[in-house]
């Protein structure tokens, strides 16, 4: 048992609520309780986080606690302490920076989302254990695009192309002191940033933007750019995992992560 251990932060609020397209596919009042292979999706995404090593506390940001007590087995959790609630704001980086207020010894935080739901304690683990032995103040897991497309090679992704290659973010984030939170208001205008390239210019500035738009650099490099902006350490975890990417944003990713999971039985 590793003695280096993170709270985690489980970001799982949703603007539309029912009226969400994943929401829809099953009459649910909220996107995080649909079932994925004949379980709750964040009630999934808690497990393979629950059983890692390196994890003491989870706190889900969520709009509010009557959503976690309508999924059986979070609300048992909720009762006993195993997960705690934590109040979502109107974006993903006021999320964050109230969920930090909240959680007492918040540091180190690994965060990561409630629809990723092919995330597993092996991927939670890999990020963990290269992040924690650093001094780096923020780490961001990326995929090769190179891995994904072996494994999935008629598959459609948004990669960031860089100077070595496309990479794939993977929803998952260590800060290790307040400092950091800068980087998480990079996301204030809500991320997705392969799938809205137009909010990198805000969030990044124009000199990362036109590095990143003409792949003038690595993504070891933007990282050091970022590091200067933001007078920080920034870098990136390499996961070697095809499906750590692939979230559940549309009902074509639903049906995409539950035929991924019914491979896996």
């Amino acid at each position: 048992m590793t003695e280096q251990k993170v709270n985690a932060l489980i970001l799982a609020a949703s603007r539309k609520g029912a009226e969400d397209e994943v929401a829809k596919l099953q009459g649910v009042s909220h996107k995080s309780l649909v079932k994925v292979d004949g379980m709750i999706m964040l009630e999934r995404v808690v497990s393979e986080i629950l059983a890692s090593e390196y994890v003491e506390g989870i706190y889900i940001s969520i709009e509010n606690k009557d959503i976690l007590n309508e999924a059986p087995a979070l609300r048992d959790m909720l009762i006993s302490g195993t997960i705690k609630f934590t109040p979502s704001a109107d974006n993903l980086f006021l999320s964050v920076k109230s969920a930090i207020a909240d959680i007492p010894s918040p540091y180190p935080l690994m965060i990561s989302t409630g629809d990723n739901a092919l995330h597993t304690t092996e991927m939670i683990d890999h990020f963990c254990g290269v992040f924690l032995p650093t001094d780096n103040d923020v780490m961001v897991a990326m995929t090769p695009a190179d891995v994904i497309l072996k494994a999935y090679p008629d598959g459609k992704r948004a990669f960031h192309e860089l100077k070595d290659g496309g990479w794939s973010s993977c929803n998952l984030y260590g800060l290790k002191n307040d400092k950091a939170i800068i980087a998480a208001k990079a996301f204030e205008t809500g991320g997705q940033f392969g799938k809205r390239p137009q909010r990198i210019a805000k969030a990044f500035g124009l000199a990362f933007m036109l590095k990143y738009k003409f792949k003038l650099a690595t993504l070891e490099g933007l990282g050091r750019h970022l590091s200067k902006r933001w007078k920080l350490k920034l870098a990136a975890v390499r996961m070697p995992f095809a499906d750590a990417p692939i979230d559940v944003d549309n009902p074509g990713d639903f049906h995409r992560t539950e035929a991924i999971l019914k491979s896996r039985s």
